[in-house]
């Protein structure tokens, strides 16, 4: 990475950890460090860590760590130089004019960028052109005015093989591979290209910094599939995205519509609520509940009311609860979708709308009322197995206040003894935590079973030390940078066993070697996202208090000790004469020491 450091150590210096991370995270102060929620996994107990000392974060739930570059990686879904741009962006940073560095994928990813938005401004010329005839009356069926079809961007692709691909290679320059890496286009067996989209109505997917980033296409016909949608490609996540969050965030509602389709979203806005959107064609992601939490603790599921619909519910309620989310549930009488209700209630479709909004119950209130459908409880064997039903889906209340809420009124509408129903709750959530505790245990056998890829199995007490050994060298120099030379005055890279230990000792060595800083924060860039949450990990296991110079000399001594048994074990497999030249060497490294 060619970034200069004085660019990178000023970046940071105005970006710090804290004040970057306090915009997607609640930390809490705890001592010297800063607590929360994990943004990259569900959580309800903080398990992730912010070091303001050495400017670097640590989930000691899913193992995520780095420093200020990498949490905008993991946050943003973003390469090294795309999170160095917006970390750059957001403190009035401009980047250094060199070329030097590989700018590639960014390259790619700015066409592509282009390539929809030309694209989009092709689709909706073609809406609103004789070609676009039938696109146009299908919307304008479905009650959308011409200012909310200009508002989305809304287009047509033509019934034709190529007209896209042609039209931006022949009047807008781009190259063939660059249709095909935007999904825009395929090659056909004869090696030309082929629209991906054709005879359909495009609707736009733009992202939080307004570029368009996929389609979602409804075909005109009854051909399958009804709905397409761009495949992932450099430029674009379904999981990452939300199909019109780029306005639902600048409303002034503090809540959220999570609808299942385009049209519901349009339709919505249209009736004057601003802050509905949808996912992608696909179930609602984890992902994209983190995202949403960015921007509003309320979600309103607006799901369509057939059990496919119902599933996507349940599963929705599943993730945004992991989230900490507060969630309701509006349901649409008669199994109507939102679009379709709107429309069909005409002038009153918004206070009607308006009305189902201010209606909607909790997430636990729809589980119970659609169980309560399942059973039949005017039996005694149907109230049994609803009680049942509904202790379990009760249990998953962390809240003791509002758990107890919903006992008490599950309890009164059936005449139930309260302690009763509460000790059948209180059996559910020690069964559920014991299956917790079981599917921890199983999943750390598994790793300890079954090695990270590239890593050393360590098969005896002498490798187990040897790589605790190495971490703590390592940690001491990333505290310690001017101890660098001294370190490596006795131990070289080639006596570290573990594969990436030996290259991230190198790169700390090699740098000090070259006057330059070495820190965590200063080597990030030299590697992956995994790697530096290996790296942030090793630094939360030894405190800076034990980073003593006696201390370190005490492992690189341990590490040296093991580095001669493994040798020697490797030289009984050799001849008589390179034993002895190992033992002579010994020997003469032992008077040397005396001398």
């Amino acid at each position: 990475m060619a970034l200069s450091e004085d660019f990178l150590q000023e970046l940071r210096s105005r970006n710090s950890i804290t004040s970057v991370i306090s915009g997607y995270v609640q930390l809490k102060r705890r001592g010297r460090t800063e607590v929360g929620l994990c943004p990259f996994h569900g959580e309800k107990t903080p398990s992730f860590t912010v070091y303001p000392d050495t400017e670097s974060f640590y989930c000691f739930g899913c193992g995520i760590g780095g420093d200020v570059i990498n949490f905008i990686r993991h946050a943003e879904n973003l390469d090294y130089i795309d999170a160095v741009r917006l970390l750059a962006q957001r403190s009035g940073l401009e980047m250094p004019q060199d070329n030097s560095f590989d700018d590639s994928m960014r390259n790619l990813r700015l066409r592509i960028y282009e390539a929809n938005r030309e694209a989009a401004r092709f689709f909706h010329s073609t809406l609103i052109s004789p070609t676009g005839r039938q696109g146009l009356d299908y919307l304008r069926s479905r009650n959308l005015s011409d200012k909310t079809i200009r508002t989305f961007g809304l287009g047509f692709a033509p019934d034709s093989w190529s007209a896209l691909s042609d039209y931006l290679i022949k009047e807008k320059g781009f190259k063939p591979n660059e249709l095909v890496e935007a999904n825009l286009s395929f090659r056909n067996k004869k090696g030309g290209l082929t629209d991906r989209f054709r005879n359909r109505v495009m609707f736009p997917i733009i992202d939080l910094r307004g570029n368009v980033v996929a389609f979602g296409g409804r075909i005109m016909t009854d051909e399958k599939p009804k709905y397409l949608n761009t495949s992932d490609t450099p430029a674009f996540k379904k999981s990452y995205n939300l199909f019109a969050l780029n306005k639902a965030k600048n409303s002034k509602s503090d809540k959220i519509i999570l609808c299942e389709g385009y049209m519901d979203v349009i339709a919505i806005h249209q009736a004057g609520f601003d802050y509905a959107i949808a996912t992608l064609g696909t179930a609602l992601t984890s992902e994209q509940a983190r995202i949403i939490k960015r921007y509003t603790n309320n979600v309103i599921i607006c799901y369509d009311a057939d059990e496919a619909g119902q599933k996507a519910t349940a599963r929705a309620i599943e993730i945004l609860r992991q989230e900490n989310l507060n969630i309701r549930v509006l349901t649409v009488p008669d199994g109507k979708d939102p679009d379709e209700f709107i429309r069909k209630n005409g002038e009153n479709g918004h206070i009607r709308f308006k009305m189902l909004i201010e209606g909607t119950g909790t997430d636990i209130e729809y589980q119970l009322l659609k169980l309560k459908s399942s059973f039949d409880t005017t039996t005694t064997d149907g109230t049994v197995r609803y009680m049942n039903a509904a202790a379990r889906v009760i249990a998953q209340i962390d809240n003791p206040v509002e758990r107890d809420v919903y006992e008490g009124k599950v309890c009164d509408e059936f005449n139930v003894t309260k302690e009763e129903f509460k000790r059948l709750v209180n059996s559910v959530i020690r069964s559920s935590r014991r299956r917790e505790k079981t599917r921890e245990f199983e999943k750390i056998k598994n790793d300890l079973a079954v090695p990270a890829k590239n890593e050393t199995v360590y098969t005896n007490r002498r490798q187990m030390r040897s790589q605790k050994a190495e971490e703590f060298v390592i940690t001491y120099l990333l505290n310690n940078v001017d101890m660098a030379k001294a370190v490596y005055a006795e131990l070289k890279p080639e006596q570290i066993s573990e594969g990436f230990h030996r290259r991230l000792y190198e790169t700390i060595i090699q740098r000090a070697m070259n006057n330059r800083s070495s820190g965590f924060t200063d080597i990030s860039g030299e590697f992956t996202m995994e790697e530096n949450s290996r790296i942030a990990a090793m630094l939360t296991k030894y405190s800076p208090s034990l980073h003593t110079y006696d201390a370190c000399k005490d492992y690189v001594n341990a590490i040296l000790e093991d580095h001669e048994f493994v040798s020697a074990k490797q030289l009984s497999e050799q001849s008589d004469q390179d034993v002895q030249s190992y033992l002579d060497s010994l020997k003469n490294k032992k008077l040397g020491n005396k001398i």
